[in-house]
This record gives structure tokens, sequence and C-alpha cells, in this order.
């Protein structure tokens, strides 16, 4: 299962644009230090409770916005580290893929603009109305949707929201970049193939999981 932002692509560019054309809409300043940081990782909704600070009004403007919105030029800003698709595939010969994200509304188009539509065997987010990530429900939900077991799956993450909601599912994690610390990670996801290698044949506790979603 992957994780979409700082695992799948570079989205910390588009995604604060996004918050901040949202932001603008109701005559709020752009995202502050705390929030961009939250804004690769948390769901849409986290990061807009934390601007409205309990002021339900601007709480409902800024969905109202965020559902009319159109996403667009913002998936032009993602930096995916290359074609994702031909990997993609060459690893969908080998393992169930999913994909559980705190994406919500954008998942479907995202998925399209990757070239994923027809990749991924189960997609979980919080567009499935199910808590976000840290809480399991979103992996949970997505091994479900791909008839996959805990115990034989692997989360790729690249925050500690996503090893949280990883160790709560019951689910292997490898951690992807340098803003999570993990024993077991990779840089880029160039480096996937590696370390999948490796974990199956070095770490009894991981190789369950990286051979997991199996074919």
């Amino acid at each position: 299962m992957f994780d979409a932002d700082g695992v799948l692509f570079d989205s910390y560019e588009s995604n604060i644009a996004y918050y901040n054309a949202i932001f603008a809409r109701i005559g709020e300043p752009p995202l502050d230090a705390e929030e961009r940081a939250a804004s690769i990782s948390y769901a849409a909704g986290q990061v807009f409770e934390m601007r409205a600070g309990g002021r339900r009004e601007m709480l409902s403007r800024m969905y109202e916005i965020a559902r009319n919105l159109d996403s667009t030029p913002f998936f032009k800003l993602l930096r995916p580290p290359f074609d994702l698709r031909p990997f993609m595939l060459e690893l969908k010969r080998r393992y169930r893929l999913g994909l559980a994200t705190n994406r919500s509304a954008t998942v479907a188009p995202l998925v399209a603009h990757l070239g994923l539509a027809d990749v991924f065997d189960a997609i979980a987010s919080a567009h499935d109305k199910v808590r976000p990530k840290p809480a399991p429900d979103i992996l949970a939900l997505c091994l479900k949707r791909a008839g996959v077991a805990p115990e034989r799956a692997l989360y790729l993450g690249d925050s500690p929201i996503d090893r949280e909601a990883a160790q709560a599912a019951g689910v292997g994690f490898l951690a992807v970049g340098a803003r999570v610390e993990h024993r077991h990670r990779i840089a880029t996801l160039g480096e996937l193939d590696a370390a999948l290698a490796r974990l199956d044949s070095a770490d009894p506790r991981i190789a369950p999981a990286v051979k997991a979603s199996s074919r």
C-alpha cells in the first residue's frame, strides 16, 4: 500500500498553492509554518480545522470552496520522481497494489492525472468518511477492499502519522524519505525493488509483509 503525498510524488508546492487559494477566497492569510508542515500529511479537513479554530462558519465556507475548486492547476505542480505508470505496472505483476491516503475529493482526479486509474487493486481515502491517519481506518479499509490480511501487507509512508497508522493497522512499514524515523527506509521510490528484496531475505519480521500482496 502506498501513501500518495511524499511517496508517489513531492506535493509540497502543490499543497501550499491549494490551501492558499482556498484561504484567499475567504480573505485569510496564507498558510503559516505549522500549517505548511501539516499540509503534507494531514487530511484537508484537519488543515481546515487548524485554521478555523472552532469557527464553524469559516470551516463550512472552506469546505464549500474546496468542493467546487478545480484541482487541475495544483496537479500540474506535483513532482513524481519518474514516470510512475510503467514502474507501478511492473510491481503489479508481483503484488496487489493499494493506495491509502488522507486526501479526499481529489483522489479520483489525481489518480487519473497520474495515469494510474487501472493500476491499484484497492483505494481508500478520507473521502470514504473514515477517520484520517494516524488512525488505522484508511489502511484497514484499503486492505479489506484488496482482500489482503494485515500481517501480509506493507505500507509505504513518509511521515510519523503514516508510521503510526501502519502500526495501529498491524501492517509492516517502509519509510520513504527523511521526514520519519524507522529502521526500514528508502530515500526515494526508485529504491523500492531493492528494499523489497532486502527485506524479504534479511528480516523475517517484515518478509511476510513483503510477500503480502504477492500474486
